[in-house]
């Protein structure tokens, strides 16, 4: 079932707005802002040409470079591995072009509206993520502690998960006002927003989510706690998240992003090329044609593996002189980093006057999440075939406390060549499988599953070799994700503000961090979106340019909308 693919969210005029990840920390319209007709802002024309270092192409580097040559300027992108970072598509072999493994990002809320006004531009199909109980899921098996569970919605399911259901609703509502802050979210109410947001914050930044749950009498049985932790509702279970602050998980429920997911068909990583590869029909200064690609003659530059700041006459901020593995030297007015911020302190030889002391600590302080996968191609979708005798299908979308975890069940067009994501798991459960081999995770995680589909023969259906990655063992990431843990929010703070540097002083001042691990929701794209275009309003005002008054940019309306500041005495 094919989706139309969704755009910016209107202004007004349906009853119930959709939900949308603008907010609540920094409760800004990008959907509305990159919808404007008056474009996101321009630069003086003696600006034009100028080179900026883009350095990361991933989704957020590549946003960054794509805006910042619409509005005339030379961006030079450095990729270290290849185009679309954590947007990595692959092909499963004998698999048609619309089955293939997603290694990192794979499932999209439609609350991520800026993301979205990119994949319409593409003109990417989308369709129903197969989430567990989702309507596009034929069916759920939940395995726990040795008994199986087989639904087709929650109703299915026995009451205990009824009672789980209701305990987490419950939890949301008593503990964090859910209902009041997504009405505000829905109706871009920021003075809503932000009165709710701002005492939970200084309420809440030191709580684990798993201490969450016990203050809460709703969650009082240890039993409830645990199925949540394992089950969970959504998109599967929450236990890997239960050290971190319960802030990072309110932002997820808060705009629906826990939930209702979309897929890219073809694979997510075709958005990155058509970035690269994209002459946009409205720009200044370049010739009708130009593309990213043709201002690099087709490949990025290589991997950075120096940055420090250089003088530059006349101007206190100095340049960014950038080294990259070819040993070749550049040096430029002004540069984005978009990549994994951890990079700036192992793989990259970096001068501190980069970036003030307190945001050196944040970035030594961002914790990351590791996470596997892996895929292998089967000959057709069996898992479709009807036992007779129960009108159960043969096998079902899994979630469960054995080692894989999560298994999902990807089908294309007809009854042709399909894909297993056998196991998709997070941190401790990811480490687990670290040191195996792709066929050793393959075999471990068939006899897993084995147990719970004693009659089906999965082996005798797959037709290549698995497909696997652990994003903590990448070593240009070196993790998925940033979530941080209680006690964080300052550093975010510092991470996500900095981009609005007339407070910093001008010797620090040129460089902008951008990437999801910067945003407020690390792990989504929405966030590397949301950054990026914070990056490109930094550049632009570093360069003297500006918004058109008729469609403010983020910097434009910080004072109005900045996250609150905790005391740090």
């Amino acid at each position: 079932m094919t989706s139309a693919v969704p755009t910016a969210v209107p202004d007004g005029g349906s009853e119930e707005r959709p939900l949308t990840m603008c907010g609540p920390d920094f409760p800004f319209g990008y959907d509305a802002y990159l919808a404007h007709p008056a474009g996101l802002g321009s630069v003086p024309p003696e600006r034009f040409g100028t080179e900026v270092a883009v350095i990361g192409g991933g989704l957020s580097g590549l946003i960054t470079a794509y805006e910042l040559m619409k509005m005339g300027l030379r961006p030079v992108v450095y990729e270290a591995d290849q185009l679309g970072g954590r947007l990595r598509t692959r092909k499963l072999p004998g698999c048609p072009d619309d089955v293939v493994a997603e290694m990192g990002a794979m499932r999209f809320p439609p609350s991520s509206t800026s993301l979205f006004h990119y994949i319409g531009k593409a003109g990417l199909r989308t369709e129903e993520f197969p989430n567990p109980l989702a309507p596009a899921t034929p069916s759920t098996v939940i395995d726990l502690k040795g008994e199986t569970h087989y639904a087709r919605t929650t109703d299915d399911l026995p009451e205990v998960y009824q009672e789980v259901a209701r305990a987490w609703n419950a939890t949301l509502e008593e503990g964090a006002r859910h209902t009041e802050m997504q009405r505000a979210i829905r109706e871009r109410d920021v003075a809503a927003m932000k009165e709710i947001w701002n005492e939970l914050v200084a309420r809440l930044d030191n709580q684990t989510f798993y201490g969450f749950l016990c203050d809460s009498p709703a969650f009082s049985s240890f039993r409830h706690r645990e199925i949540f932790g394992q089950v969970g509702f959504g998109t599967g279970g929450w236990d890997t998240d239960f050290p971190n602050s319960i802030l990072e998980i309110l932002r997820v429920t808060y705009t629906g992003a826990d939930d209702d997911h979309m897929s890219v068909v073809g694979g997510i990583q075709q958005l990155p090329y058509w970035l690269w590869q994209h002459a946009p029909d409205k720009t200044v200064h370049w010739a009708p044609g130009t593309s990213l690609a043709s201002l690099h003659g087709g490949d990025p530059r290589p991997a950075v593996t120096a940055l420090r700041r250089t003088a530059a006459p006349g101007n206190p901020a100095g340049n960014i002189t950038v080294t990259d593995a070819s040993g070749a030297i550049r040096t430029y007015p002004a540069a984005v980093f978009t990549a994994q911020s951890w990079m700036l302190l192992s793989k990259i030889e970096c001068d501190e006057s980069l970036l003030p002391i307190d945001h050196w600590t944040a970035i030594e302080r961002t914790h990351y999440m590791e996470s596997s996968k892996l895929f292998v191609p089967v000959d057709r979708p069996f898992w479709k075939d009807v036992d007779p005798g129960t009108g159960r299908d043969a096998m079902s979308m899994t979630l469960t406390d054995r080692m894989t975890r999560g298994t999902y069940l990807l089908e294309g067009e007809g009854d042709g060549p399909a894909a297993i994501c056998l196991s998709y798991t997070w941190c401790d459960d990811s480490l687990k499988w670290l040191p195996l081999s792709p066929r050793e995770r393959m075999d471990v995680m068939l006899n897993s599953l084995s147990q719970i589909y004693p009659d089906v023969d999965i082996r005798s259906h797959i037709i290549g070799d698995p497909v696997t990655v652990s994003w903590e063992a990448e070593p240009y990431f070196m993790g998925a994700f940033k979530a941080n843990l209680p006690g964080h929010y300052r550093y975010q703070r510092r991470l996500f503000t900095h981009f609005k540097q007339d407070a910093l002083a001008e010797r620090h001042r040129g460089l902008f961090l951008a990437g999801d691990d910067i945003s407020w929701t690390a792990g989504w794209a929405e966030g590397a979106v949301q950054t990026a275009l914070n990056a490109v309003w930094g550049v632009m005002t570093h360069f003297g340019g500006a918004t058109d008054p008729a469609n403010p940019g983020p910097g434009d309306l910080f004072d109005e909308l900045a996250p609150v500041e905790l005391p740090e005495d």
